[in-house]
C-alpha cells in the first residue's frame, strides 16, 4: 500500500462512505449494485475492488458460474436478467464516459428498465465506485486474497 488514504484523510473518506450507505438503503437490489460495483472495478483494474466485490456477491450467494462470467455479461445469454443487463449496460457507459459520451441510447435503455430515482441511484452508484476504483489503483491497498 503506497498510503492508508483513509486514515490520513478521514473526513473526505467518511463522505465517501455516506454515499454508499444511502445507497445501501436505496431500492435498487444489494446484490445488484454489487454486480454493478464488480463491472466497473474490473473496467478500471482496481484490485482491491475486484476482490472485495466478488467476495461479497459470492457472500450474497451468487453463483461462482455466474460470477466468472461478469466481464463478459453480453455473452452470457439468459444467466443475466434484463435489469442486471441493463444495470451492467449503463455501469460501463457511464465509466467509459470520455469513450461513450453517454449515448442517448444507452439512456433510453437504462431508463426502460429503472425508474428515475433507480436511475439516479444507479449513476450514483457508478460514480462512486470510479472515485473509489481511483483511489484504490493510487494508493494500492492490498486485497484480502493477496494477505
Amino acid at each position: 500500500m503506497r498510503m492508508d488514504y483513509a486514515k490520513i484523510s478521514p473526513e473526505a473518506y467518511k463522505a465517501f462512505g455516506a454515499v454508499y450507505q444511502v445507497l445501501q438503503k436505496s431500492t435498487l437490489p444489494k446484490q445488484l449494485l454489487d454486480l454493478v460495483y464488480l463491472r466497473v472495478s474490473q473496467i478500471n483494474g482496481c484490485a482491491f475492488c475486484i476482490d472485495m466485490h466478488s467476495r461479497d456477491l459470492l457472500k450474497s450467494g451468487l453463483a461462482v458460474e455466474k460470477l466468472v462470467l461478469v466481464p463478459v455479461w453480453h455473452d452470457a445469454g439468459a444467466l443475466f436478467s434484463p435489469k442486471e443487463r441493463a444495470a451492467l449496460a449503463w455501469a460501463e457507459s457511464v465509466t467509459r464516459v470520455a469513450q461513450t459520451g453517454i449515448p442517448d441510447a444507452d439512456y433510453r435503455a437504462a431508463a426502460a428498465e429503472f425508474g428515475e430515482r433507480e436511475l439516479a441511484d444507479l449513476t450514483y452508484a457508478v460514480g462512486l465506485m470510479n472515485a473509489f476504483n481511483r483511489f484504490g489503483v493510487a494508493f494500492r491497498p492490498t486485497p484480502a486474497a493477496a494477505v
